[in-house]
């Protein structure tokens, strides 16, 4: 009978010695970076290029990838396609899904048509962003950006889901904004430039120096 308050008291300080290792644990488990829905705004020609070195820099928390593009874009499919194939074969999960979105503006559009066609392209995108409900949106310049951008954030106003916009300025980009820049300025949670020019002009635009 001594020898049971001496178990006892082994067991407590067992206890006491196992909960700082529990709690540990705990904690490492919660700074684990859980996967987050991203959707990814792809341009022609030099955007696609940019935003895909910027994916590249991400982990695979970052999934699945939704990718949009505009209809008439003929030539992102391809490339997000061979990065995407690139990426399997390092993590065999990797999940991605493409999309395409009327184009809000064509080269050389007049600026009245092009308003119009934006807001087509709004009212098209906004049942394809409550459908994929992203938790970030990554873009870089192209007008595509616009439509799904401005449809995230009325989705955010209306509580249904709040999705962080991040957009980054194209590297040519020196001394002025684009048009698509300067209307997302307004809209995303995140705005960074490439070069201090920018910065001293946009007080809210974040300058990291050349991200792509």
């Amino acid at each position: 009978m001594e020898e049971l308050p001496v178990v006892v008291l082994l067991l407590l300080l067992l206890s006491l010695l196992l909960v700082p290792l529990v709690l540990l644990n705990r904690r490492r488990q919660d700074r684990r970076t859980p996967p987050f829905s991203l959707l990814v705004v792809a341009g022609s020609g030099g955007h696609t290029t940019e935003i895909l070195r910027l994916l590249s820099c991400l982990s695979e928390s970052y999934s699945p990838r939704h990718y949009v593009l505009a209809d008439s874009d003929k030539m992102s499919e391809a490339k997000i396609r061979s990065f995407e194939q690139k990426k399997a074969e390092t993590f065999s999960k990797s999940q991605f899904t493409l999309d395409r979105i009327p184009r809000s503006r064509e080269v050389r559009q007049s600026w009245i048509s092009s308003v119009v066609t934006t807001l087509y392209s709004i009212l098209y995108s906004l049942p394809l962003t409550y459908k994929r409900k992203p938790d970030l949106i990554l873009c870089n310049g192209p007008g595509t950006c616009v439509p799904i951008c401005v449809s995230a954030f009325l989705l955010g106003l209306l509580r249904i889901k709040r999705t962080i916009i991040v957009y980054v300025e194209s590297i040519c980009r020196v001394e002025t904004l684009s048009l698509s820049g300067k209307i997302l300025y307004y809209f995303s949670d995140y705005f960074i430039v490439q070069w201090p020019d920018l910065k001293k002009k946009y007080p809210k635009s974040v300058y990291l120096g050349r991200v792509v």
